[in-house]
């Protein structure tokens, strides 16, 4: 028996079988079942979904695993999810030497609009010279952010061209470690986005009609989650983990009042190591957020005080998130805690104390075909991503698998599962907008060859 547990292992599964997809553009169409009556749908207009917590309010979805492929489009490089809203998919990814923003059928993948314009990112570790951020839909507009920093408004409906913004140049932005990376946030009629930029320009807000800057705030980097809208105390406020390279290493949690930008307080977190990261967002409920990052620096729950200062309840080397964001459910918190595949867990955390309730590694063992040989491979999720949803936890691994898992206080239980590609860096949350859900595969299928891909799957019941 072969045994799984790094990225080069994995490497071994590569496999004689002909490449299978489709050519560039094309997709390949099935019917999707009809929604159930009762059915609960919701649009999917940015990153982390409406409620910008991961957490869906669908119902009336089929546990079925693998579900039935409706279309899929060969992509090019890049780590983002799409965003949906009514009839309009908007993907943004990169081909040859341009990012490539596209509108797309939400139900059929037929195009209806594309914008390209050049970009030369090339990413410092060679993990992919795409783009990171995602793609944002507020009322008639779309937003996109490459990977250099490049800021797009668009019709949403024509394609045409609102305005732009170069970050880099304006606000004197140097790349970062894996580049620009994170979502911005349509907030009443901004958008806010963590820049990174000189001049206390950690934070800025734009105009969302007319690319105006409005206000910035702190002085932290860039880094690679996305600005957290929450109303705490009856009072909107925004959190932002900022900080990205910089020597000595600085970072951490900014709470804005989006109105003027006024900063409530800073909070230091982020690791000591010069090339780490702050890529988990911030979770936030009722008077509370929490915030975690890996390299060696744990977990912090704060409480915001009515005052908008905060407390520290309790902080944890026990849950350190890497790059997913983790669902709070219920006084509990569930996510993937580890820096690397090998040491990754499944951890169920207590937001009273801070303690594990439980923790497990996924694993299973696969059978795939190798060299006209039948083989077996122990493999998990490693370092996956969670939605929560229909009362359970869909649940992507990082080579490709996907899961309906029952998560509770009490434990662990699989409910179904089943291979969407045999594809390393699995990263890209799934998306889910009126029973159909959005899969990103961001490298080449390791047992058939097929390229990286955005597929639509029919979960509707």
């Amino acid at each position: 028996m072969l045994t799984i547990s790094r990225r080069v292992a994995l490497k071994t599964l590569v496999c004689h079988a002909a490449a299978v997809g489709i050519s560039w553009g094309q997709t390949s169409t099935t019917e999707p079942k009809p929604l159930d009556p009762d059915a609960r749908t919701h649009d999917w207009p940015s990153f982390l979904g409406p409620t910008h917590n991961a957490v869906s309010t669908e119902t009336h979805l089929s546990r079925q695993l693998p579900p039935p492929l409706l279309w899929e489009m060969e992509k090019g490089t890049g780590y983002t999810s799409p965003a949906i809203v009514g009839e309009h998919l908007l993907f943004l990814h990169r081909l040859d030497n341009q990012e490539v923003v596209e509108n797309r059928d939400p139900q059929t993948g037929e195009v209806r609009w594309q914008s390209r314009y050049a970009t030369a990112y090339e990413d410092r570790y060679g993990y992919n010279d795409g783009p990171r951020s995602s793609p944002v839909i507020d009322g008639d507009r779309v937003y996109t952010m490459g990977a250099e920093g490049r800021l797009h408004c668009f019709n949403l409906v024509t394609g045409d061209g609102l305005w732009t913004r170069d970050l880099r140049t304006d606000y004197k932005v140097s790349q970062d470690f894996f580049g620009i990376s994170s979502t911005p946030l349509a907030h009443a009629g901004q958008l806010i986005v963590n820049v990174g930029g000189t001049g206390g320009a950690c934070v800025v807000a734009f105009d969302g009609a007319t690319g105006r800057e409005m206000w910035r705030a702190g002085t932290w980097g860039p880094s690679y989650a996305s600005p957290i809208p929450a109303v705490v105390h009856g009072e909107p406020r925004v959190f932002v983990f900022a900080g990205g390279e910089s020597t000595p290493p600085a970072g951490g949690l900014l709470c804005i009042n989006p109105a003027d930008g006024a900063l409530d307080f800073e909070f230091p977190w982020r690791s000591r190591t010069y090339e780490s990261v702050n890529a988990s967002c911030p979770v936030v409920f009722g008077d509370r957020v929490f915030v975690s990052a890996s390299y060696r620096t744990g977990g912090a729950l704060l409480r915001i005080l009515p005052d908008f200062s905060h407390d520290v309840v309790w902080t944890t080397q026990e849950f350190a998130l890497h790059f997913n964001t983790p669902i709070h459910q219920d006084g509990y918190l569930y996510g993937f805690d580890g820096r690397n595949q090998g040491d990754a867990s499944l951890a169920c955390i207590d937001v009273e104390d801070g303690r594990v309730v439980w923790r497990e590694v996924p694993q299973w063992t696969e059978t795939f075909t190798q060299g006209g040989r039948e083989r077996q491979a122990t493999v998990g999720t490693a370092r996956g991503s969670l939605l929560a949803v229909d009362g359970h936890f869909l649940a992507l691994g990082e080579l490709g698998h996907l899961l309906w898992l029952d998560l509770t206080p009490d434990g662990y239980r699989e409910i179904s599962r089943g291979w969407l590609a045999a594809a390393q860096e699995s990263w890209t949350l799934p998306v889910l907008s009126r029973g159909l859900l959005y899969v990103v595969q961001n490298t080449p299928d390791l047992l058939t060859g097929a390229g990286p891909r955005l597929r639509c799957y029919d979960l509707r019941a």
